[in-house]
């Protein structure tokens, strides 16, 4: 086969009807127009068009309550707080880690530790927010989300690690308007790094 044969106008018009994903008569073979569309041009698409098979049967959903449409395993944690329509501005705030070292590790190399967040144990967030009050701040930590609201700002920070959400302290510095809190991680190999 020379390129002769493949240029011609029958040849692109039996490659035109072989992508081409619609059913055609024959009477309209004279039509030298395109015969596909650019979203038909796939692989699953060339040869004879499979017909679909539809299932007709009735459906269990496995839910507590008949008028829910998700599980709650399905959902993301965090994704309640998540208000993309709020106008509030969202505070700068910094993500730091601590160390509980003694002297022993400091000096003498005792334990395992290293100054890498791995040998971390708490993860401390500095939130800032001038002209706040105490009284107007709401904060809320769950495993994986701390939601921080005051009239002015909204904070929904995903934490890059699992913490305790049950024990965490917040400090609010009032002169310098930053609210720290202080939160225990829970990470799946800490009790290799801290052994």
């Amino acid at each position: 086969m020379d390129i002769d044969d493949i240029s011609s106008v029958s040849s692109l018009q039996s490659l035109a009807k072989l992508l081409s994903d619609t059913q055609e008569d024959d009477d309209n073979d004279n039509d030298y127009g395109p015969h596909c569309s650019v979203s038909a041009m796939a692989p699953g698409n060339i040869g004879p068009v499979k017909k679909e098979t539809t299932v007709t049967g009735t459906f269990q959903v496995k839910s507590e309550n008949s008028k829910t449409i998700w599980n709650t395993e399905e959902v993301p944690e965090g994704s309640e707080f998540d208000d993309t329509w709020d106008p509030r501005e969202q505070p700068e705030y910094d993500i730091l880690f601590k160390q509980r070292v003694g002297t022993e590790d400091i000096f003498l190399g005792m334990s395992r530790k290293d100054p890498s967040t791995a040998c971390c144990e708490d993860m401390v967030i500095k939130i800032k927010l001038p002209e706040t009050k105490f009284s107007d701040i709401t904060l809320d930590i769950q495993d994986k989300v701390l939601d921080l609201r005051t009239p002015q700002k909204k904070l929904l920070l995903h934490l890059p690690h699992p913490v305790d959400s049950k024990n965490g302290k917040a400090h609010f510095f009032s002169e310098e308007g930053i609210l720290e809190v202080t939160l225990r991680m829970t990470r799946e190999f800490d009790f290799i790094n801290f052994a």
